[in-house]
């Protein structure tokens, strides 16, 4: 920028055809330079940037510096003007197509648009993982199939081991597609750190590995093995870089825990884990952030009170969920606080209402199967996963194909293995 504002400074205190022309080396000399860490933040930058279009407009750096001073400062339009002519000029800037998408989707819904510059921008420079990271969260906010998206990560493999939330995005999607071993052995074979909008992030998709195990491991009989996961999933190991907080639910490992003990007969340690399981807070809500509860803890005490034969609280808990689902559908959401606890980092602005609307339609469709209507509770899914195909709750909850038993007799037996879904 110091060449830019001599440039500048030379133009205006003398405008001879001399002076002209070495305000036009600097500009010239300031335009081939490496634009590394260059971001200019002083509103002079303004009109020395603007001078330098009008005096060397073959220079594209000059609108793609000023672009970043104009969206830092919410001047959206003109940020977008500027990153464009900066495209014209310098096609194969990887940072001003990536800026460009960034501007198109979050203030101007383009999602066509933001779409084919940041895929223009990765593939001018694939080494860089935080454009493949913002990438990924394009294709999650346009729909793109799990399978899809977890292919295309491991063609980049290299990007991705350089950024934890890109490692917890790949074992997120071996959990979406059926692949609990493959999702812990990524979490497992890695050291996390703890960042800003992650918290809960690697936590989460360790325990949903280790449930999903376990659940394989009842299907087959091996109970012991299956709690040998479910009490694992209890305790967080040192690499996930985070500490376990005392509010943080564990109806599903506990529910899970009775089971495997009520299938293998063990009907004192079954009781204990399903009166374990039934505690907690069973008013639905909208979990804006990681540490609030999330329903299928719900879900999942309305299952374990139906185990110990509290059939009619079970019954209220599951018509609660559908009945909040449903009567919050269409709530116009926001926050009206800053948090720094959101579950995402938000690279994109996040559609609130739309979180709400997915959000309730799964508490209808985990009310509508712990009440024992399958058919019901599979339309919900449906309509979560139409609007969301890596939700990972939708995905689970929608294979199963009959209703949980949770009236039956504890004491072990033939339980079908739909009930521990």
């Amino acid at each position: 920028m110091a060449l830019y504002y001599l440039g500048w400074f030379q133009q205006i205190f003398d405008g001879s055809e001399q002076v002209k022309s070495w305000a036009l080396r600097a500009f010239q000399t300031a335009a081939a330079l490496p634009p590394d860490y260059c971001f200019p933040n002083r509103v002079e930058c303004i009109a020395a940037l603007e001078t330098a279009m009008r005096l060397n407009p073959d220079d594209a750096r000059a609108p793609y510096y000023l672009g970043n001073f104009w969206y830092a400062h919410r001047q959206y339009d003109d940020a977008i003007e500027c990153w464009e002519r900066a495209i014209e000029l310098e096609p194969r800037n990887p940072t001003a197509h990536r800026n460009l998408g960034l501007a198109l989707m979050n203030k101007r819904a383009d999602s066509a648009g933001a779409l084919r510059h940041y895929e223009r921008a990765f593939a001018l420079d694939e080494s860089d993982a935080r454009v493949l990271f913002e990438l990924d969260q394009l294709y999650v906010k346009l729909g793109k199939p799990p399978e899809e998206r977890l292919a295309f990560l491991q063609r980049h493999q290299a990007c991705v081991d350089q950024r934890d939330d890109l490692t917890i995005e790949a074992a997120t999607l071996h959990n979406l597609l059926g692949r609990p071993q493959a999702a812990l052995d990524i979490i497992m074979r890695r050291v996390f750190h703890p960042w800003e909008g992650g918290e809960g992030k690697v936590t989460g998709q360790y325990v949903a590995s280790l449930i999903q195990l376990a659940r394989g491991h009842i299907r087959l009989g091996l109970y012991d093995i299956a709690i040998e996961c479910l009490t694992r999933a209890q305790t967080y190991p040192p690499n996930l870089g985070e500490g376990k907080l005392l509010t943080v639910p564990e109806n599903d490992v506990l529910y899970h825990l009775g089971l495997a003990h009520e299938l293998s007969g063990d009907e004192v340690a079954a009781n204990h884990y399903f009166a374990a399981a039934a505690r907690g807070e069973f008013k639905p809500a909208s979990p804006m952030f990681y540490n609030d509860q999330p329903p299928e803890s719900i879900y999942f005490q309305g299952l374990a009170r139906g185990k110990l034969g509290q059939h009619d609280l079970a019954r209220s808990i599951f018509q609660r969920m559908i009945e909040y689902g449903e009567a919050h559908l269409h709530d116009d959401v926001a926050l009206d606080y800053f948090a720094v606890s959101l579950p995402n980092f938000l690279v994109f602005e996040d559609d609130l209402a739309q979180r709400n609307h997915i959000h309730c339609l799964y508490l209808i469709g985990l009310g509508h199967l712990g009440l024992g209507d399958i058919e019901t509770a599979v339309h919900s899914f449906d309509e979560v996963l139409a609007r969301d195909p890596n939700h990972l709750g939708a995905t689970l909850y929608r294979q199963v194909d009959s209703a949980p038993k949770w009236e039956s007799d504890t004491g072990g037996g033939n339980i079908e293995e739909s009930e521990f879904l």
